[in-house]
C-alpha cells in the first residue's frame, strides 16, 4: 500500500460513491503500475549493473522516501467537495506522470528484484508479482476498512493521524534501506 494520489483517489471514490466502484480504480492502477514496473525492470536488468550500483542508488531511494514521507506528513484532509470521475486514462496518466513512482521502482524495487533474480530463476519477476499482489491485497484491505469506517476516518482530526502513520512507515523503509546499503559497503 503506497500512500499517494492513487490511494487518495480510492478514498475519494469511496466517499463519493462506494467501495465497489473504488475497485475499478484499484485494478486500473495495478495494471498501469505493473507496466511501469516491467519497463523499469527490463531496462535496468538488461544493463547488467553490479550490486554496488544499486546499493548506491538505494541512498537516493531512501532520500526520496523521506521526501514522500514529508509530503504525506503534511496531509490534513481528503478533498471531497467536488465530485471527481476517475477513468482509465485519468488513472493511467496520473500514474505514468508520477515521477516518484518511476523513481521508486528504479531506486527501490528493481534493485531488490534484480538481487532476487540473481538468487533464483525468474526471481526478478517473482519479486514483481509478489509486490503487485501485495499492493493489490493491502490496498483492497485499506479500501475495505476505509469504507467501513469512512465516517470516522474522514473526520478532520483523524485524517492527519492516518497519514502521519503512513509517513512514519516510509521513514522506516528509508532507514532500513540506508542501513542495509551502509552494511553492504562496509563489508566490501
Amino acid at each position: 500500500m503506497i500512500p499517494g494520489p492513487v490511494l487518495t483517489a480510492i478514498f475519494t471514490e469511496i466517499l463519493q460513491s462506494s467501495l465497489l466502484r473504488s475497485f475499478r480504480i484499484i485494478f486500473m492502477a495495478m495494471f498501469t503500475e505493473t507496466v511501469v514496473a516491467l519497463i523499469s525492470l527490463l531496462l535496468l536488468a538488461s544493463l547488467n549493473l553490479s550490486e554496488a550500483v544499486f546499493r548506491g542508488i538505494s541512498f537516493i531511494g531512501a532520500g526520496i522516501l523521506i521526501w514522500i514521507a514529508n509530503s504525506i506528513w503534511k496531509i490534513k484532509k481528503i478533498d471531497t467537495e467536488e465530485r471527481v470521475h476517475f477513468g482509465f486514462w485519468k488513472i493511467s496518466a496520473m500514474i505514468l506522470a508520477n515521477g516518484v513512482l518511476w523513481t521508486f521502482w528504479i531506486t527501490v524495487c528493481v534493485p531488490k528484484a534484480i538481487f532476487l533474480g540473481e538468487q533464483m530463476y525468474l526471481g526478478a519477476f517473482i519479486f514483481l508479482a509478489i509486490v503487485e499482489i501485495g499492493w493489490l491485497c493491502s490496498t483492497s484491505i485499506v479500501a475495505f476498512l476505509f469504507s467501513k469506517f469512512r465516517t470516522l476516518l474522514s473526520k478532520p482530526k483523524v485524517v492527519p493521524i492516518i497519514f502521519k502513520v503512513f509517513a512514519c512507515t516510509f521513514v522506516y523503509f528509508a532507514i532500513d534501506m540506508t542501513y542495509q546499503s551502509i552494511r553492504f559497503f562496509i563489508n566490501q
